[in-house]
């Protein structure tokens, strides 16, 4: 299990983390949100010994973090980490030797994800010779060749094609089933939804909602609802609904204990009643309130 305690952070007069905390199981995936600032990636350099906490401690299988351990982590910055003009496999060979890994060791490694990620024949190319999807799936090896048991990735979904996402969302579902814990931070909620198994919601430097995702869905007192009158969204008479506009079809937030039988009734009353849906919040609901509130 990993897990980060009372994190603590300033930089000058700017606090980054402020007593942020989350644990996360073996063989789990967690998606690490909040909005730019909130101090998603502070907390994960904490982890690699990137930046020191003023306060705080990060705990592997209950023990402290040191360089032993970290050997076996993986990660994956948002900004790119690689040499430009490198071949895309001797640096990945170097980097996997850095991990511990033998020269032989490391080139059936290196080999071996090159092919998983769509870069086999890319291998002799330099690196700025690549795509910006490419780069990112070399800077995604790196993480992935020494087998961790730990993987963080900033924001590795950037830059990649749909046909891309999806592969990158099997692999990630894979190594999981097969024991590697995974934490990864995105802007795409409905990705992190699909992918995720636990959430933890960051702002301001305090995590302020974490845990299963269906968990947290179900204890929710909100409840989305959707109501197409004639083709229309129709807003239920109620105090307290918030309609909620995005790149999703439009749909309102109420209580969880709204009176839907009436609501119905009063929907057929109006018009042909095309879609009627009252369902537990989704992640992208779970994190405006969670980050306005």
């Amino acid at each position: 299990m990993l897990e980060l305690v009372d994190l603590c952070k300033r930089f000058g007069d700017v606090v980054a983390l402020d007593g942020a905390g989350f644990a996360v199981e073996h063989g789990r995936i967690l998606g690490f949100l909040g909005p730019n600032g909130a101090g998603k990636t502070t907390a994960m350099r904490v982890v690699f010994g990137l930046v020191r906490p003023d306060s705080g401690t990060v705990r592997w299988d209950g023990g402290p973090v040191g360089p032993g351990e970290r050997l076996r982590f993986g990660y994956m910055p948002e900004e790119r980490g690689l040499y430009p003009k490198m071949k895309v496999r001797d640096q990945l060979v170097h980097f996997s030797r850095l991990s511990g890994l033998s020269k032989a060791e490391a080139g059936s490694a290196v080999d071996h994800w090159l092919g998983v990620l769509g870069l086999s024949g890319r291998g002799d190319a330099n690196l700025d010779d690549l795509s910006h999807g490419n780069q990112q799936r070399a800077q995604l090896a790196v993480a992935l060749t020494h087998n961790p048991d730990l993987l963080i990735l900033d924001e590795p979904f950037a830059g990649l094609d749909p046909i891309g996402v999806e592969s990158l969302a099997g692999t990630l579902r894979e190594l999981a089933s097969g024991g590697v814990t995974i934490v990864f931070s995105s802007h795409q909620l409905d990705l992190v939804e699909d992918v995720c198994e636990d959430v933890a919601i960051i702002n301001e430097g305090r995590v302020v909602l974490s845990g299963r995702l269906d968990d947290i869905k179900n204890r929710s007192t909100k409840r989305r609802l959707t109501i197409d009158v004639d083709g229309e969204l129709w807003i239920p008479d109620l105090a307290g609904v918030e309609i909620v506009d995005g790149p999703e079809p439009s749909h309102c937030i109420v209580d969880a204990d709204a009176p839907i039988a009436d609501l119905l009734a009063a929907a057929n009353e109006v018009g042909t009643v095309n879609r009627f849906v009252f369902e537990p919040p989704r992640l992208t609901d779970l994190f405006r309130e969670a980050v306005t509130s």
